[in-house]
Parts: C-alpha cells; structure tokens; sequence
C-alpha cells in the first residue's frame, strides 16, 4: 500500500488508553462538544495541567477552537493552565465556609507550607489555592485535595493533613522504587 492510500491518525500526546477513552466519550455524547469537561480533567489527571497541546488535542479531537477550550476551562477552579504540586489543596472561602472558618483555614495551610495561594512548595509536593466553591456547603469548612473532600476542618487539623499526604508520598515513592 503506498503512503497516499494510507490513512494517517493524528499525533498525539496522550496515552493509547486515554486516546481511547476520548474517542469513547465522544461517541457517547450526541454533541461532540458535551465530552470537554470530562476530557479536560482527564487530561489534567495525565499531563498535569492543560498545556497549549493539550488544549489544542483536546479542540482537535471536538472539532472547536482552541479559544473555546481555553474559554470553558477556566470557568472552572478544578481545571489549571500551569502545572500544581502532587497534591492540590484548594480551601473553600465561599460564604458558608467563610462564616466557619474557612479563611483561617486557609491562613493555616499558608503558614504550614509557607506559600500563598497559587504557590506551590520547593519539593513539588503541594500547591495551594482559595476557591470559590467545591459544593460541601452543609460540611463546612471544607477543603478538597486532588479528588478527596475533608470537610468539617479546623485549623488544628492542617498538620496531620499534611502529615497524612506526606506520608502517603513517600509510601508511593517507595512502592516504585
């Protein structure tokens, strides 16, 4: 067969098991367009963050622009343009979780990792960042790491949350070494 007969498949950045489940969701959904939140987060989930290519496979595989893309994702707190630490800490400071201390919350992960919102620490290990809402209104103050909700929080608890992340990190750590 020569290469003109060919049918060449689009580069691409991801996974063969994540191109896979792309090509999945948008067969699933009537409008290609309704699989880009899902497609966003697990992209975010492989890659780390949505770099410029992952934005434009993303509106490839869709067929929109890479500016509506970029316009939808950041609508939304869980989906990042920069790369965050292992382990994402985002502390709810909306209305309930302000009324119960979410501030102070988040002024204590500020002091315990020594960074401001955005920031992320030397090791890589956390990022930080204030959020508007992670919908645990009725369990505040509430905080919510990668995909796991603590709610109901204290300051006093930050530490053996940390605790908790970093030893989970290093467990990993030594499973694949």
């Amino acid at each position: 067969m020569s290469p003109k007969n060919m049918k060449e498949e689009p580069l691409t950045i991801f996974s063969p098991q994540l191109s896979a489940r792309f090509d999945a969701l948008v067969q699933k959904y009537p409008v290609k367009r309704s699989a880009l939140i899902p497609m966003l987060l697990y992209a975010q989930d492989e890659v780390g963050y949505l770099s410029d290519a992952v934005v434009a496979d993303v509106a490839r595989r869709i067929g929109i622009t890479e500016l509506d893309v970029r316009s939808v994702a950041s609508y939304y707190s869980m989906l990042r343009f920069k790369p965050a630490g292992k382990y994402n800490i985002q502390v709810c400071t909306n209305i309930c979780c302000m009324l119960r201390g979410g501030y102070e919350l988040f002024d204590r992960f500020r002091e315990e990792l020594g960074v401001e919102h955005k920031g992320i620490t030397p090791d890589g290990l956390f990022s930080l960042e204030e959020v508007e809402c992670i919908g645990a209104c009725s369990w505040a103050p509430a905080i919510q790491v990668n995909y796991d909700f603590h709610d109901e929080l204290d300051p006093d608890r930050v530490p053996g949350i940390l605790d908790s992340y970093r030893s989970q990190a290093k467990a990993e750590g030594e499973a694949h070494a």
